[in-house]
């Protein structure tokens, strides 16, 4: 449904801003976090490219992949191997894992939506305006006036590995209610992938649970990536519980071999009988990032390695999103590259590629790559 340029008001953090909202010096002019709020209101679906069924850029108004959770602002020095304290400056970036896995498919041509939610602040339209230019559908993005978009300052160290400091106390995308889903977007999708931290608290945990168990009822396939970011949890017991309680609800799972090795205690996460322990009855791919040395693959049929692309690391942030909107932008087109292990390798090859191009930049969604820089790096592995 289209906004009219003048809204009826409506309560507090259940909708989009309209394009009439007005500005002062250029800028949006904000209500005051206790005046009154405009009534709920949905704004109109932003039409994604798709692919079709031969490959060829297409469009469809129902997302083929929706990407469930949080969408926050990084703040990343402009240095490495400096504390937080030490850096002189930050290149602020877009991020959140699941914004960027839609952020990543949408650039490599696939079509996407995201689903969550941002203050009613700045950042939260500039994160609004940054899924519209990336061709994400946003019309499950909701604002709430009661918190702000959530923050993360990252220190990076000087191999391009990184640490957060979280800013959410609570903020908007812990807010999230379950009557605020957009269930119909959802139960259109092929794929619906969403991570753990929207599992911490409620009343978004509720949520998360509401819309993963919509998707499941519609048949679509789910897509789980833990994202272990400990100091959100209350414990590594509270981590390790919330991360396993809808792990058997993922039909495609992605891991680190360091997420491997907390889930099981500290076993050894490249050993294969260590990995089995966590393919479930309806696992249909789990899949075990590595970082430069590629990824592994686990299904019922059959098991394998497909080497990486080593690169110069700047910032690792984003690079198993980037490696998760490989592979789905490739399951999206044919789901049946599951049962093919040849193409499917060809797939990770893709993903990989995906993965380590992102780590040449700063910020995640910044770094996600386009199609044109994946093939000319396919073409460099090839010569």
């Amino acid at each position: 449904m289209a906004l009219r340029a003048a809204s009826p008001p409506c309560a507090a953090g259940r909708c989009l801003p309209s394009s009439a909202t007005p500005r002062v010096g250029g800028r949006r002019a904000f209500r005051s976090l206790a005046s009154a709020a405009p009534a709920p209101q949905r704004a109109s679906a932003v039409r994604t490219k798709a692919i079709n069924s031969d490959g060829a850029p297409g469009t469809s108004d129902s997302p083929q992949v929706v990407c469930f959770g949080e969408l926050l602002i990084d703040f990343v020095p402009t240095v490495s191997g400096v504390s937080l304290a030490d850096a002189p400056a930050f290149k602020k970036a877009p991020g959140g894992a699941p914004a960027n896995v839609a952020v990543g498919i949408a650039r490599l041509g696939g079509s996407s939506a995201f689903i969550g939610k941002v203050g009613d602040d700045e950042f939260g339209y500039m994160l609004s305006d940054m899924l519209k230019e990336n061709n994400v559908n946003n019309q499950g993005l909701l604002f709430d006036t009661h918190a702000r978009t959530a923050l993360a300052f990252v220190t990076l160290r000087s191999d391009g590995e990184r640490e957060f400091m979280f800013y959410r106390n609570p903020s908007a995308d812990m807010l999230l209610e379950e009557k605020e889903l957009d269930l119909d977007l959802i139960r259109k999708a092929k794929i619906f992938h969403h991570g753990s931290i929207s599992l911490i608290t409620e009343p978004c945990k509720t949520a998360h649970i509401a819309a993963s168990k919509a998707a499941k009822d519609a048949g679509v396939l789910i897509s789980y990536d833990p994202n272990l970011r400990l100091p959100l949890w209350s414990s590594a017991d509270d981590a390790r519980d919330g991360i396993l309680s809808i792990w058997d609800t993922a039909d495609l799972i992605k891991v680190s071999a360091e997420e491997i090795s907390f889930l099981t205690n500290g076993e050894d996460p490249y050993d294969d009988s260590v990995v089995e322990k966590l393919i479930h009855p309806n696992t249909k791919l789990l899949l075990v990032t590595e970082g430069p040395n590629g990824c592994r693959y686990y299904s019922k049929e059959f098991s394998g390695k497909v080497g990486g692309l080593k690169v110069t690391a700047v910032d690792t942030t984003g690079a198993g999103d980037a490696f998760v909107a490989g592979i789905l932008s490739k399951l999206a087109v044919d789901f049946s590259i599951l049962q093919d292990e040849a193409r499917l390798r060809e797939a990770l090859k893709f993903a990989n590629i995906c993965g380590a191009l992102t780590v040449t930049e700063r910020g995640a969604i910044p770094a996600m790559p386009t199609p044109q820089q994946v093939a000319d790096a396919l073409a460099n592995v090839a010569a």
